[in-house]
């Protein structure tokens, strides 16, 4: 408060201003929390913002768990032409803010108090603290505001990898249509990697059909039977839009599983070579043995035998 009160110009001069720098300041805070504090020092409770009810919706499309209004997102949180990170602003969301850790409000507690005793190392690892448990603070227009991150997947389509062919034109189809923008996202659970699944818009723009409709993306049919779906992509390639500019493109997740194999084989193969060494090495050793310390002939041979055995029983496991 101290801060926000030195970096106010001009400094308030009435009960409504001071209410409103210190709504300002504190609007990380739970809302009855806020009106607790407006109440104790006979602050107009009017200078409080608005509660927001856009996501109190009296209704949601079938299978949708809840919505998610995000913050306008950063272009570099945008991984390819699928997935990307939003953050969504705790004070706006009555969803988040009534499950937002006890925690969490410590943690931003200290960093105010070290900020104002210019205790700025302190400060800066609370803040990293903070990003580790999903949350970040975020400056929006000129304020500081608690937000949480999400990392999100389209729902019902694939693109192309970034190695793959097409995959960086991909990302940017997206980056163009989300970057820089506010989102809604109705949320439909989460995949096996633990983001959130869900249909995107921007401006009142449904993001997988544009993807979809200019090649960008694959109908993702063993999770997504929409048959509009279907009718964009068939569309597109009829067109020979984006991706389908080429006569045979790789499906993504074809690509994913050859590389998963690859890597596996690589291991397989590397683990192999390390029992192979282990074994020259037990010959070596019972050649010294059989060479050096018993200096016979037939115990030589012996010594190379078994370790040639060995090999043999490595290579009959694989």
């Amino acid at each position: 408060m101290s801060e926000a009160y030195r970096t106010t110009a001009p400094s308030p001069r009435t009960a409504a201003e001071a209410a409103q720098l210190v709504a300002t300041a504190l609007n990380w805070i739970p809302r009855v929390d806020l009106e607790g504090i407006f109440e104790f020092y006979n602050f107009p409770t009017s200078s409080l913002p608005a509660a927001s009810s856009n996501h109190l919706l009296t209704s949601l499309p079938a299978g949708v768990q809840f919505v998610l209004n995000t913050l306008p997102v950063n272009v570099n949180c945008i991984g390819d032409g699928d997935g990307f990170t939003a953050y969504i602003a705790i004070r706006d969301d009555p969803r988040e803010l009534a499950n937002v850790p006890q925690e969490v409000y410590e943690m931003l507690t200290a960093r105010t108090k070290a900020r104002i005793r210019r205790d700025y190392w302190s400060a800066d690892t609370l803040r990293s603290t903070l990003e580790k448990s999903g949350y970040k603070i975020i400056i929006c227009s000129g304020n500081e505001i608690l937000a949480r991150k999400y990392r999100i997947r389209l729902r019902g389509v694939d693109a192309p990898e970034l190695k793959m062919p097409y995959g960086k034109e991909s990302k940017n189809a997206l980056v163009k249509l989300i970057g820089g923008k506010s989102t809604k996202i109705y949320v439909y659970g989460q995949d096996q990697f633990e983001r959130y699944v869900g249909d995107i818009y921007c401006d009142t723009v449904f993001i997988q059909e544009e993807m979809l409709r200019n090649g960008h993306a694959w109908h993702f049919k063993n999770y997504d039977r929409r048959p509009e779906f279907s009718a964009w992509e068939r569309k597109a390639r009829a067109a020979r839009k984006g991706l389908w500019a080429s006569r045979n493109p790789e499906k993504p997740w074809h690509w994913r599983r050859d590389e998963r194999n690859e890597r596996h084989g690589t291991i397989e193969w590397e683990t192999l070579f390390a029992k192979v060494i282990a074994c020259f090495v037990a010959v070596a050793e019972r050649l010294f043995m059989g060479g050096i310390l018993l200096a016979r002939r037939n115990l030589l041979k012996l010594a190379i035998l078994l370790g040639l055995m060995e090999l043999v029983i490595i290579f009959m496991e694989q």
